[in-house]
């Protein structure tokens, strides 16, 4: 059964992160080079958007395992992915459209706005996830798998770990129009504190998860 939570969970980190980053080099009214933004962008939302979009179409026709995984991590991958497949083409041709410094957050504002709905959208989607998780204790380890297995008695602590990952994305998903909006404020804050705190989480996560999932294979051989 394939598995894609080790390289989706890096790449969302990863992802979250730079566009934090993004976001507060454009605030700085610095130059910035946005070929190099794209290639990032474009990089990760590739790995995204493939796995997404083949474990979205693919899971709910298997006959074993989680088919509730390609809604919890399929479909956001594959809309996180679009999302930044989609920046990095716009920064990729039309990046000079933000060298002016002083009518930068005008023009991200004009340009964003719109998807920024689906953003507060998928804000209300993570926390859909959330209480599922919390309500069908999901996300619990079996005992083979190292280190996440020694909870595998104890399914709501890795149930609220995920969660409350989930939690902090959609908060900063349901504040980023507003925060686009205002430029500056609690709002902005807020999300890139959410973004940066999930994003650090997922990189993690995603990192211990090739040793955890290698190990669950090796004992379960």
């Amino acid at each position: 059964m394939p598995l894609y939570n080790t390289i989706m969970s890096l790449a969302v980190g990863v992802g979250l992160l730079l566009v934090v980053a993004l976001g507060y080099q454009l605030s700085s009214k610095k130059p910035i080079v946005t070929d190099g933004w794209a290639l990032a962008f474009g990089a990760l939302g590739l790995i995204l958007f493939a796995t997404g979009l083949d474990m979205t179409l693919t899971w709910p026709l298997a006959g074993q395992g989680f088919p509730f995984d390609n809604v919890i991590f399929g479909e956001p991958s594959l809309a996180f992915g679009s999302l930044l497949l989609a920046g990095a083409l716009f920064l990729w041709k039309r990046g000079a459209t933000l060298e002016d410094a002083e009518k930068r957050g005008i023009t991200i504002e004009q340009l964003a706005g719109p998807i920024s709905l689906f953003v507060f959208g998928l804000g209300l989607a993570c926390w859909s996830i959330a209480a599922a998780g919390w309500k069908y204790m999901l996300f619990s380890a079996p005992p083979e798998e190292p280190i996440s297995g020694e909870f595998a008695n104890h399914p709501l602590l890795e149930a609220s770990f995920i969660s409350m990952l989930y939690v902090l994305i959609g908060i900063g998903a349901l504040l980023f129009p507003l925060a686009l909006r205002k430029r500056a404020g609690w709002s902005v804050i807020v999300t890139a504190i959410a973004w940066i705190i999930g994003g650090l989480a997922f990189l993690i996560f995603g990192a211990l998860n090739y040793f955890t999932h290698i190990g669950l294979i090796v004992n379960t051989m």
